[in-house]
């Protein structure tokens, strides 16, 4: 038996060829012994018969999703993913002090123990992403990270290789207690069929994204891709 989710499906915009929605914290991409997944979720919302899952989320992370409506479209978003034509920004929350406050983590990714990975000094196939952070209160800092490859728990291991593991993150921060993992899919920026999408999605839930002095550097960086990201 499957229980429903206490929170309500959000749409965030819903085209002809794709849906994005917001992906709420907590909650598993594919079903689990008692709980329906996100992607079902969405499927049996919106009655759909076809869908097309196009990218994930881990099941801590919230944030902006996209899911295929036909399979032309999900062959484009494959092929965008693929050539790394879709710009992604995601933010997390970490209260220990990095080694670097912005630059660019570069590593190959090795399995670790209990399902985990970590950032090998090796450059055979790396994951590959940028960041800056922000300080916050009592030792926090924001950061915003631009993943330039897909790999698992990517971003999840980019920070805990720089000393600082996402704050409520259940396989790279040992003994980190909190209301959620904070990461958040932030930002998506592509084109499709000639058409620029460009959407950011602030966080909804959790007390650390929530509070006043995040808030307050959300504010400075609401078009993620005016940073001065530096060319890879």
């Amino acid at each position: 038996m499957q229980t429903k989710q206490n929170y309500d499906l959000e749409i965030i915009d819903e085209q002809a060829d794709f849906i994005i929605t917001n992906k709420p914290p907590g909650v598993g991409f594919h079903d689990e012994a008692n709980q329906q997944g996100f992607f079902n979720q969405i499927k049996s919302t919106l009655s759909l018969d076809n869908l097309y899952p196009v990218h994930r989320l881990d099941k801590m992370t919230s944030g902006l999703l996209i899911f295929a409506k036909n399979k032309k479209a999900a062959s484009q978003f494959q092929q965008l993913f693929e050539s790394r034509n879709i710009e992604k920004y995601y933010l997390a929350i970490s209260d220990k002090k990095p080694s670097k406050k912005q630059g660019l983590i570069k590593g190959d990714m090795e399995k670790s123990r209990r399902g985990t990975w970590r950032l090998a000094r090796s450059q055979h196939n790396p994951a590959i992403s940028q960041f800056f952070s922000f300080g916050l209160t009592q030792g926090k800092r924001l950061f915003i990270v631009k993943p330039y490859t897909g790999k698992t728990h990517q971003i999840r291991v980019a920070l805990n290789s720089l000393g600082a593991p996402i704050i409520g993150d259940p396989n790279y921060y040992a003994n980190s207690s909190s209301d959620r993992g904070y990461l958040h899919a932030y930002a998506l920026k592509f084109v499709l069929d000639e058409q620029e999408y460009q959407y950011v999605l602030p966080p909804s839930i959790g007390k650390e994204f929530l509070d006043e002095r995040t808030h307050h550097v959300l504010t400075k960086i609401i078009i993620p891709w005016a940073l001065a990201w530096p060319k890879i």
